[in-house]
């Protein structure tokens, strides 16, 4: 006896709404281990994989034989979907992202719509079309369904062609879009179901005899018989065939009969116009649908009184062929009672047709074929289904059967039970559009926020799982944010975590991990996954590549610590090998100053590093006075850390003594004095740090921008309003400036000339502290 799940709603001997047999928990069951691996395994490593497989790591003990070290097998535990390969899986999971999120988007604008108090027109009457596409669109993926009866060829030695067997999924698929997708339908709904035990009747033999078992068996007997007509099974075969609907098969096996051989038509002309009645009869069967496909027999009428007028027609005939006398003219006997079998079964006789079928299934598809063709709702197929099961019950439970006893009884409760203990999580995430279609009951059911499920709705939970499931797998995590984002409450929050657990190393997985952030407008997780991708490449020496990404985060906090963490590390003078090491790493900080952070700086050190090469290898006064000018730009950056400004100047001092004439202007010397002095003050803080440069280097940049400065002013003087006098109190020749002539303009550069006695009088004091004059003859005093 099958289990089968309780259609009142009575559960209370477990508890739960899909009973299980206890039996089954108490059987041992061995999986196979299949690993290659030759002995002595030392280690056994489990863990779970997707959905029931298990994922289990062989290691073997020695490493020196040249053999592999261990294998990772994966397990399947239970039936699971056995029928489907892993690969398979994936391609019917990525295949169904689309028309999902097309579906989830057209739901999203209805909604939106009704909010704003916009009714969208005809959604009632549309809504169910958009589902039709969307049922399509899956159904395609799982295959197309192969049916036996089109498999017939015209070889008399083979009836059933052998094809590749349908999937489960498919038909469960399939029967669901039957009796919730397919409203266009409903009035054809019995026909439906033929079709239906048509394609999928295969399936059932796994644990049941069924009329498609039969026709194999048949069909390994067919080449040896040499009297087709005298085999019972033959008659048999042929009744069950038509019984179910297969007219198609039933017609072509009755023109096997021996009645129509050339020799045998002369002897056997009486039977022979009885055969081809039936076949005719068979064919004339009237038929309430759309249409029909291509080579399917049968009349198609779409109108109720058209049908049941034909209807009553067709059995008008054969009831006159069952009453004619020519029955008695045909002598074979197992002709004469076939034919009368397959009579009756046209007829609805109750007891033929259950004898020509193999369990309550096809009996109920006779049923709707023959006595009952004008049953319209759900409620008299369920009350004829229940009569079906009682009259044929099944040898073995099968898992269609539960989804379609569920189905026909309009509990979407078990439906869905059903769907997830047998056909796993992306059936029921995909199934809940099939189920609401239509139905405001089962919306209610599916998608009100219950508070025992944390206030999120049982088709929310069930995205969920489904989601979990994917973001399981490395070849499907990116896939699962599209079932995420369409769970309203939890979902973000979990597309997040999802986002945050992918691993930052693999370039493409970033990239991916960006994009969807992208798709979805998270800005704000965007740029912290940019930013620990900044930091993993920083702390794991790809110093490129985490600045990089810091950069496309707009981290100023931490581009301005990597900053000061460069600056203690470059080179400070022009000659330090150092600054090869650095130097591609400023090539990655661009033009944009609003992206580099603290670093702007550096990539302006870099080009003012180039240009200084330049002069020191011989090169023109154009590259010297470029070289001068990057170095008034970096003076006058803010960016520009105060301890860089003393060996900026120092590496400096061969443009500020250039030969040929003064790089510098007025104000540029103004502005590196200013600097200068700045810096003199600074030096007074306790938390001061002194640059690592000689002891002369203050003092020889001193006296160069006071050297700088009065040849400026001697180049520019007025005769006018200047003269030039010589202090009789020189400064050491050491300095440069011994017997020095400075020539000022007494109005316009007294600033200038007051800055040099500021700088030069230090630079002096600091080594000649005892010739220092408390004045001088001359226009200026010294002090």
């Amino acid at each position: 006896m099958p289990v089968v799940a309780p259609l009142s709603g009575d559960t209370s001997s477990s508890g739960s709404i899909v009973p299980f047999s206890p039996e089954v928990s108490n059987h041992s069951v061995v999986y196979p281990l299949r690993h290659g691996l030759k002995p002595p395994i030392a280690r056994l490593s489990i863990s779970w994989s997707r959905g029931n497989t298990l994922r289990v790591s062989v290691l073997r003990k020695s490493f020196d034989d040249g053999e592999a070290g261990g294998k990772v097998v994966e397990v399947r535990l239970g039936n699971g979907d056995a029928e489907i390969s892993d690969a398979q899986w994936r391609r019917i999971a990525y295949g169904s992202v689309t028309p999902f999120a097309l579906l989830q988007n057209r739901r999203s604008s209805i909604s939106s719509l009704s909010k704003m108090s916009i009714s969208p027109p005809h959604y009632h009457v549309n809504w169910w079309e958009y589902v039709m596409e969307y049922s399509k669109d899956i159904g395609s993926l799982l295959g197309n369904p192969k049916s036996p009866s089109g498999t017939v060829i015209e070889d008399r030695r083979e009836v059933v062609k052998t094809v590749e067997e349908p999937t489960c999924s498919k038909a469960a698929w399939e029967l669901m879009e039957i009796f919730y997708a397919d409203k266009q339908s409903q009035p054809w709904l019995p026909e439906r179901l033929v079709d239906w035990l048509t394609d999928y009747d295969c399936l059932l033999s796994s644990t049941q005899t069924t009329v498609h078992s039969k026709l194999v068996g048949f069909q390994k007997e067919l080449a040896s018989l040499q009297l087709i007509e005298d085999d019972p099974k033959y008659w048999e075969v042929m009744s069950s065939a038509l019984a179910i609907g297969w007219l198609e098969l039933a017609v072509k096996m009755l023109r096997l009969h021996g009645s129509y051989e050339l020799d045998q038509l002369g002897n056997r002309e009486t039977e022979n116009g009885l055969v081809e009645a039936v076949a005719v009869l068979i064919s004339n069967l009237p038929r309430m649908r759309l249409e029909l496909a291509e080579g399917k027999l049968g009349e198609c009428y779409k109108a109720k009184p058209d049908f049941m007028k034909a209807w009553e027609k067709w059995r008008v005939q054969i009831t006159k062929l069952d009453s004619s006398a020519f029955w008695v003219h045909c002598d074979h006997l197992q002709t004469r009672e076939g034919l009368k079998n397959m009579l009756q079964i046209m007829l609805g006789s109750t007891n033929s047709l259950s004898a020509a079928t193999c369990h309550w299934v096809e009996l109920y598809v006779s049923h709707l074929l023959y006595i009952r063709p004008f049953t319209v709702g759900l409620e008299s197929m369920y009350s004829l289904a229940q009569k079906c099961m009682q009259l044929k019950p099944m040898s073995g439970a099968h898992k269609l059967i539960g989804l379609m006893v569920g189905i026909l009884g309009e509990n979407t409760e078990v439906v869905l039970a059903e769907l997830s203990r047998s056909f796993g999580p992306w059936m029921v995430a995909h199934a809940i559009e099939l189920l609401t279609a239509g139905s405001d009951q089962a919306e209610v059911l599916l998608h009100e926020e219950r508070d025992n499920l944390g206030e999120i709705s049982i088709a929310e939970l069930h995205r969920l799982v489904y989601a979990q499931l994917l973001a399981s797998h490395v070849l499907t995590w990116q896939i699962a944010p599209v079932y995420l984002i369409s769970c309203m409450k939890q979902g973000l929050g979990l597309l997040e975590i999802l986002l945050y657990k992918q691993p930052v190393q693999h370039n493409e997985m970033l990239l991916k991990n960006i994009e969807i952030c992208r798709l979805y407008d998270l800005d704000s997780v965007n740029s912290n996954i940019k930013k620990i991708a900044g930091v993993y490449h920083w702390k794991h020496g790809r110093k490129g590549a985490g600045v990089f990404w810091l950069q496309q985060a707009r981290d100023e906090v931490r581009l301005n610590r990597i900053a000061k963490h460069l600056f203690d590390s470059v080179g400070k003078s022009i000659s330090d090998e150092s600054f090869k090491q650095w130097e591609g790493l400023i090539e990655l900080l661009g033009s944009e100053s609003k992206t580099a952070g603290g670093l702007e700086f550096l990539h302006k050190y870099r080009d003012f590093k180039k240009s200084l090469k330049q002069v020191h290898t011989g090169k023109t006064t154009d590259a010297a006075r470029q070289a001068a000018e990057l170095l008034i730009s970096l003076m006058k950056n803010p960016s520009t850390p105060q301890q860089f400004w003393l060996p900026l100047l120092y590496d400096s001092l061969k443009l500020l003594n250039w030969q040929e004439r003064p790089l510098l202007s007025v104000s540029q010397t103004n502005l590196l004095l200013n600097k200068l002095q700045e810096l003199s003050m600074a030096r007074l803080r306790p938390d001061f740090v002194e640059v690592d440069l000689p002891p002369q280097a203050l003092n020889s940049v001193r006296l160069a921008l006071a050297t700088n400065l009065g040849r400026v002013v001697g180049r520019h003087r007025s005769p006018s309003v200047c003269r030039t006098e010589t202090c009789p109190h020189s400064f050491p020749s050491k300095h440069g400036l011994a017997k020095r002539r400075i020539s000022f303009s007494v109005v316009e550069d007294f600033k200038s000339v007051y800055l040099l006695y500021i700088c030069l009088i230090p630079a002096y004091v600091s080594e000649n502290p005892d010739d220092m004059r408390e004045s001088c003859t001359g226009d200026f005093c010294c002090v």
